[in-house]
């Protein structure tokens, strides 16, 4: 009982300090990243060199230090589970893919086209709401894991939700995209979408299903899940903070000549991804869904696959347009948007049955 008492109140320690200081720690990382890309250009432009196929490999690496965690968590035998319970796959399905994107693209267009007409040309709001619109037809894939994660989600369903996700993507990704865009040249880049599978998916839960066997084997499950598991606690936290510093290191230069037309596009994006948030949290409440499959749920469609997002605005639109811009900012609210929407989700916790 004693060691039992020991480590909750550590875990609670722990949380507690991140709770309280987290919004300052993203908030000085954020300024850190815009310094070192402002001050220490070199720094982003060593690190842009390691990229393939649109997805920065560094980013990567701690988006999979991030992820482990929640691989190490996810009992194998578990994941056939999910199909018993499919709700959770219909609101993650039908948020994602017949709502979100043409909320994203109403949204997008009220605020481009109407409310900031007098700071953005028509011309430059179209291509605006673009890139809006390819985020909004880009549910996440990677990130949502350490949404689940910090979250307490599911690790097994939230898998099944992100796998199934991917496999929309193939077929529903273009139609959707060709159709609010009104352009028929729409290619999915497959080379970005599947090496963020593999990177994001595959290896963190090879790793994560191999060590889980070898510990559990060698220590038994309670050391495991006692000990072991607790070595990690900061680990997504730790991660997300280095991930700010490199994102904002990279756009430096692009917020600090772009302020005005940054804070314009950021605050339809802002909308919509509470907006869908709440769409699927509250759709999940109202179905009953435990928090752990009802928090991924609505985590999945109101963050974004934002490398697929970029690649194939550059693609259509070049580097230097407005719509590769738009997605760009979408890659700089992400995180500390759905790190607030992960602190709502912990604190209604009580909604839910679980």
């Amino acid at each position: 009982m004693g060691n039992t008492n020991g480590e909750v109140k550590i875990e609670k320690k722990g949380l507690s300090f991140f709770e309280k200081y987290l919004t300052l720690w993203v908030a000085l990382c954020i300024i850190a990243g815009v310094a070192i890309g402002q001050w220490f250009p070199s720094f982003p432009q060593t690190l842009s060199r390691f990229e393939y196929a649109h997805v920065s490999i560094p980013v990567a690496i701690l988006i999979w230090l991030m992820i482990y965690p929640m691989m190490l968590k996810i009992d194998f035998s578990s994941i056939v589970n999910a199909a018993k319970n499919p709700k959770g796959l219909i609101v993650t399905w039908v948020t994602n893919w017949l709502i979100k994107p043409f909320t994203m693209y109403l949204i997008a267009s009220f605020f481009l086209k109407t409310v900031f007409k007098p700071w953005i040309s028509p011309e430059l709001a179209t291509s605006y709401l673009a890139g809006a619109i390819l985020l909004g037809a880009a549910p996440c894939t990677a990130m949502v894991f350490v949404w689940s994660y910090l979250t307490k989600g599911n690790p097994a369903y939230t898998l099944v939700q992100v796998a199934t996700n991917d496999l929309i993507i193939l077929v529903a990704f273009t139609p959707i995209v060709a159709f609010l865009l009104g352009v028929s040249n729409v290619r999915v880049p497959y080379d970005t979408l599947f090496l963020s599978v593999v990177l994001f998916v595959v290896i963190p839960l090879t790793a994560g299903y191999f060590t889980r066997k070898n510990i559990i084997a060698n220590k038994g499950l309670d050391y495991f899940e006692n000990v072991f598991l607790k070595k990690f606690d900061n680990v997504t936290i730790t991660g997300l903070l280095l991930t700010l510093i490199i994102l904002f290191s990279f756009q430096g230069e692009i917020i600090l000549s772009n302020p005005v037309h940054i804070a314009l596009i950021a605050v339809p994006l802002t909308i919509q991804t509470f907006f869908i948030f709440f769409i699927a949290y509250i759709w999940a409440k109202l179905w009953k869904l435990p928090h752990d499959i009802a928090a991924p749920a609505a985590m999945i469609g109101a963050s974004n696959f934002f490398e697929l997002a970029v690649a194939v605005a550059i693609s259509l639109f070049g580097l230097e347009s407005g719509a590769a811009l738009a997605t760009v900012v979408g890659v700089l609210t992400e995180v500390p948007i759905m790190l607030t929407l992960v602190r709502i989700a912990n604190a209604t916790r009580e909604w839910f049955t679980n």
